[in-house]
């Protein structure tokens, strides 16, 4: 693997913060989450944006597909929605005396599922090889989806009226799972200024190229991880699964994931290397939705979350002076 040069780092950090201050013109006072978002994208991750209606889930992945000069599709996720509409199909062209394949709303860089918890699990699951191989296979041919290429979906939560619980396989796709939050007080008045009369999101221009996404997606896979952060991360998984709190812990897709989208942390903010902070910031948003507590644990008011912090302390945290060799 090619070492990253200190120019490659300082130019991914420049374009990522564009691009995120470019999304925060439009959703205000939520910096963190938008940069959750953008970290999938460069760590070729798929990203699920969960929180109750109206804050701003569907107009995030909308800002940052905008932010962004290449295709875009929305996919408003209903009932009758078919796996067809999602990955294509063929129809007969009268004229050529042939089958013709028609594009379905994947075929492009960024996709954003609106409400995908709404469709029924057989067209959530017309998701499933698009995420994992990048490739819809219809009629026997499997055709390759061009990068960069992310899935945005949005989805109200579970005990909202009309909506369906994703798979726990279609679930584990996600690379992370994001939530928005109410805004504070401050910022609520900063946005009856700012959309009051005219939405900001209209003014957004692309900040920066597909090819330019395609680029930093490299260099963040160029970004080093030593053999202490390897461990550092396994430890973790494992430990998820030997809690007596935790009846399904965390899977090897996870440890991969923590260590894509670590990568891409470490670059955009500046360094070469991947840090334990790195590891612990994105722990809750990539282990959180592919785990499940027990339901004696679940009776006792246990939240994931409060038990993931539990088995971050318990671990040894690497030292300074090995994680960077």
């Amino acid at each position: 693997m090619n070492t990253v040069s200190t120019d490659q780092i300082e130019k991914f950090a420049s374009r990522f913060d564009a691009v995120a201050s470019n999304v925060e013109r439009v959703i205000q006072g939520k910096r963190e989450a938008v940069e959750l978002v953008l970290l999938c994208l460069f760590a070729e991750g798929h990203v699920l944006i969960e929180d109750v209606p109206g804050v701003g889930k569907t107009l995030l992945a909308k800002s940052m597909a905008r932010s962004i000069d290449c295709t875009f599709t929305r996919i408003q996720f209903t009932p009758d929605l078919l796996p067809s509409d999602v990955t294509g199909v063929s129809i007969w062209d009268r004229q050529a005396s042939e089958f013709v394949f028609k594009e379905g709303a994947i075929f492009a860089n960024v996709v954003v599922g609106d409400e995908i918890n709404r469709a029924s699990p057989k067209t959530q699951a017309a998701l499933l090889e698009a995420m994992e191989e990048r490739q819809v296979t219809s009629d026997g041919i499997t055709r390759a989806l061009a990068p960069p290429f992310i899935v945005v979906a949005t989805q109200n939560p579970l005990e909202h009226e009309g909506t369906y619980p994703l798979p726990e396989a279609q679930l584990d796709r996600f690379m992370m799972r994001v939530k928005i939050g109410y805004p504070s007080r401050a910022k609520g008045l900063e946005i009856l200024d700012t959309h009051g009369v005219r939405s900001t999101f209209l003014d957004l221009e692309p900040v920066i190229t597909a090819s330019e996404v395609v680029d930093m997606i490299d260099i963040a896979r160029t970004v080093h991880v030593s053999e202490p952060i390897k461990g550092y991360i396994i430890d973790l998984v494992e430990a998820t699964r030997s809690n007596d709190e935790i009846l399904l812990g965390a899977s090897p897709r996870s440890a991969l994931f923590l260590q894509r989208v670590a990568r891409a942390r470490a670059a955009a903010d500046g360094r070469e290397f991947v840090s334990p902070d790195d590891v612990k910031a994105l722990a809750l948003p990539v282990l959180e939705h592919r785990m499940a507590l027990r339901p004696e644990a679940q009776m006792r008011g246990t939240g994931l979350a409060r038990t993931i912090d539990s088995v971050l302390a318990s671990l040894t945290v690497p030292s300074a002076t090995r994680i960077a060799n």
